[in-house]
């Protein structure tokens, strides 16, 4: 089995993925921790060359976060009829990532079988598209549009789990990056949230990778964002992992009142 790193709360911890007993509770500051990561460790230009069955499964820390998500707001960037589908890119480029949710209930920590997760997300320009969407998301950009680009949803497994192939978020002003989700079981919307990304890593990304490099520098970070709780922010921001190939790996787990 292969040697994997996951970070968690600003530590690298390397070990096969059957040794996930061991790791720690997740404490973390925001834009607090250390990624020994560089732009050029990434693979560039999309998804199209990655096959999901291919990519190391996602790893989740033993103990998951049984405590209800905080519901957020749906926001003027959300669309209907998003499809079903595992890779919601359509093409566009960015640095490819996987994102795995684990969804179990607040109340007894068993996974969420059957649920349906929707995500939506900006390209790495920050533009979200969607003809429905208002133009302050898509920026009336042609190409944003007539496309539903980082948008998509799956049912999550027998484990609770949904994965997605997209990339990484671009910025926009006045909000730090993020990927909204939207968690509905048997037709009952049970929760709207959102999820975070580390600050340390998305300078890592806006800095080095050429796919965003050439693009002026953000002007909100995680402790500077209106939405992103001020209590227990650390539950709403992914673990990642950097996979073979230069693929990153982002996972979280979900607590839902079912």
């Amino acid at each position: 089995m292969k040697r994997r790193t996951l970070i968690v709360g600003g530590i690298a911890l390397g070990g096969a993925a059957a040794g996930i007993g061991l790791w720690p509770k997740r404490h973390v500051a925001i834009a607090a921790r250390h990624f020994d990561w560089q732009g050029s460790d990434f693979l560039s230009g999309g998804t199209g060359t990655l096959s999901p069955d291919r990519l190391a499964p996602p790893v989740f820390r033993e103990r998951p976060n049984c405590s209800a998500t905080l519901a957020q707001t749906l926001g003027p960037c959300h669309v209907n009829s998003v499809p079903v589908r595992t890779d919601v890119t359509e093409g566009t480029a960015g640095l490819p990532m996987r994102i795995a949710f684990r969804l179990v209930d607040a109340g007894d920590c068993r996974p969420l079988v059957g649920a349906d997760v929707e995500i939506w997300h900006t390209d790495h320009r920050g533009i979200y598209s969607g003809r429905e969407a208002a133009a302050m998301c898509t920026l009336d950009d042609a190409e944003a549009v007539k496309g539903l680009a980082c948008r998509g949803r799956q049912p999550t497994d027998a484990d609770g789990v949904a994965s997605f192939l997209t990339i990484y978020p671009g910025w926009y002003s006045g909000r730090t990056i993020h990927v909204h989700c939207r968690i509905v079981v048997g037709g009952r919307e049970l929760l709207v949230s959102q999820v975070y990304f580390d600050d340390a890593l998305s300078d890592i990304v806006y800095r080095q990778h050429p796919d965003y490099d050439g693009r002026p520098s953000r002007d909100t970070r995680n402790t500077d964002d209106r939405i992103i709780p001020d209590e227990d922010a650390e539950d709403y921001i992914f673990d990642f992992e950097r996979l073979d190939g230069g693929v990153l790996s982002a996972s979280i787990t979900i607590g839902v009142k079912a």
